[in-house]
């Protein structure tokens, strides 16, 4: 069955690391919140870290459904090394844009492929990962959303 579904074994393992990579980052942006604002942020970004925990999951028990093997590799984690609210959101701005291109890329993966569940849940995942580049997109806005 590995054989059938080599291009959508590839982009779930691709999609697995990338959640992965995110447990790692939103949790060590945790870490480095300071300030006035460290509770309610601190609190989204590690909320963020079980969220790519959760993802991760399904989607490795997706490769183990179809036959694969959910990689056990590192990702290399991009960081400005610059701890500002701002900073940490526009890097998980550019962060959560990948993985909704991943998201889109598993979706056209699955209706190639006729499998109905793979597509549901890849958009599924779509909607999730618009709303949160929708929801950082807003924390950007110092301007309380006037334009």
């Amino acid at each position: 069955m590995a054989e059938k579904h080599n291009d959508v074994l590839q982009c779930l393992s691709e999609i697995f690391m990338s959640e992965m990579a995110g447990v790692m980052r939103y949790l060590h942006y945790s870490f480095m919140i300071m300030g006035h604002n460290r509770i309610p942020i601190q609190k989204w970004l590690r909320d963020k870290a079980t969220e790519g925990v959760d993802h991760a999951t399904i989607i490795g028990e997706k490769i183990t459904a179809l036959g694969g093997h959910p990689p056990m590799e590192q990702v290399k984690i991009e960081e400005s090394n610059v701890h500002t609210v701002n900073a940490i959101l526009n890097e998980s701005l550019s962060f959560e844009r990948h993985g909704l291109d991943l998201y889109k890329k598993l979706v056209k993966l699955a209706v190639s492929h006729d499998d109905i569940a793979l597509e549901e849940l890849a958009r599924d995942f779509v909607r999730q990962e618009t709303e949160h580049l929708e929801e950082v997109e807003k924390m950007l806005h110092s301007d309380g959303g006037k334009k």
